[in-house]
C-alpha cells in the first residue's frame, strides 16, 4: 500500500495545495477524469469545512490530510483539531449549515456522501473531527490495469 501524508496550517491558501497534491500522489493510478474531479470535490469540501468550522474562532490550527492506496480502493482521511460538531446528524442532512451568515449552501457532507464509496465522520466536542472517505479505483481509458 502506498502512503502520503501532508499536515499544513489551516489557512484556505493551502487547499488548493494539498489538493493539487493529493491528485499528483494518484498519478500512477491513471483514474479517469471523473475519478479525479469527484476526489478533488470531496477533498475540498473536508479541508474547507475543517478551516471554516473547526477552527472558526481561532487564528489557525493544522490540518492532516492523509491518502493511501491499495489495489481496489483510494482512502483518504481529513482531520483537524477544531471545536468540533455540536450534532454531527445534523449536520449531515442536506442544506444544513451552521454558518447562513457567510453563505454557505449545508451541501458539503452530502457532496462527499454521494462520491465517496464509504464516507465516515467521527467528531468530539472540543478535541476535532476525522473524515474518512474510501473510494474505489476508476482506471482511465488508457490504462494497463
Amino acid at each position: 500500500m502506498n502512503t502520503m501524508k501532508l499536515e499544513f496550517v489551516s489557512r484556505l491558501e493551502n487547499e488548493a495545495f494539498a489538493r493539487t497534491s493529493a491528485v499528483a500522489f494518484l498519478m500512477p493510478l491513471n483514474l479517469d477524469m471523473e475519478a479525479i474531479m469527484e476526489i478533488k470535490t470531496m477533498l475540498a469540501e473536508a479541508i474547507v469545512n475543517a478551516m471554516i468550522h473547526g477552527y472558526e474562532s481561532r487564528e489557525s490550527g493544522t490540518i492532516v490530510l492523509q491518502i493511501s492506496y491499495d489495489e481496489e480502493f483510494i482512502h483518504m482521511t481529513v482531520q483537524d483539531e477544531g471545536c468540533g460538531i455540536d450534532d454531527l446528524q445534523l449536520a449531515m442532512q442536506p442544506l444544513y449549515t451552521s454558518k447562513k451568515h457567510m453563505e454557505r449552501s449545508g451541501m458539503g457532507m452530502t457532496i462527499m456522501q454521494t462520491f465517496a464509496d464509504d464516507f465516515h465522520i467521527e467528531s468530539e466536542k472540543g478535541k476535532g473531527t476525522l473524515v474518512t472517505i474510501k473510494k474505489r479505483i476508476q482506471h482511465g481509458k488508457d490504462s494497463e490495469q
